[in-house]
């Protein structure tokens, strides 16, 4: 399996490419710039096969009605954050507007502990609300690899003062991720990418779990 980061936007949210030896691309969260996104799908060979949104933040998706319009194929998102991705207050002006959903048909609504082969590869759709009502994170077992969206960063937790976020459900999901194996590959939502056991060891706001 071979993931591409792709930071974007002025919130510098990681944007990823992963595929394996069938080139089919997945796009996690294109949260900007998707003629940039676009251009590395090119540069690499790739054919986008299905877009996986971790959570409807507008950080991470305001780029999935210009992708999908230049780039057609699924959009896997859970169906809580799907109920609100459009709204007026999933912006944050001036830097990011409300995600254009016009025109996108092709949307499969998930739910946790779903597993799925999209592009040639499986994994498993695993919950992590409290971030958002409907925040998950995407599996890939065999590879050893975890997306976690704003759920987990090297060093850190994802926000629950935002409108939907709950720290009590959060608290949960933190728990259940912890008990994945430690040399599960961590790419978080913003910043570098981590493990598993070194986010249970070094993580200041995991140590108590």
């Amino acid at each position: 399996m071979n993931v591409e980061t792709i930071p974007v936007g002025p919130f510098e949210a990681n944007c990823f490419l992963a595929w394996g030896t069938d080139n089919k691309a997945l796009v996690i969260d294109p949260g900007a710039s998707h003629e940039q996104i676009l251009e590395q799908v090119s540069m690499l060979g790739l054919k986008i096969a299905t877009y996986l949104l971790t959570h409807g933040h507008t950080d991470h998706t305001s780029a999935i009605g210009q992708m999908y319009e230049k780039a057609p194929a699924p959009i896997v998102i859970h169906e809580k954050d799907l109920e609100w991705i459009g709204e007026q207050h999933n912006e944050f002006p001036p830097f990011y507007s409300v995600p254009d959903m016009t025109g996108i048909k092709d949307i499969v609504k998930v739910a946790a502990g779903e597993t799925r082969n999209d592009g040639g590869l499986d994994y498993k759709v695993l919950g992590a609300p409290g971030h958002t009502p409907g925040g998950i994170c995407f599996y890939f077992e065999s590879q050893k690899v975890l997306f976690t969206g704003d759920t987990i960063f090297a060093g850190s937790i994802g926000r629950t003062d935002l409108p939907g976020g709950d720290m009590q459900v959060f608290t949960k999901s933190l728990q259940a991720l912890m008990s994945l194996p430690d040399d599960t590959r961590i790419f978080p939502g913003h910043g570098p990418e981590s493990t598993i056991g070194r986010e249970r060891k070094s993580n200041p706001f995991l140590s108590s779990l």
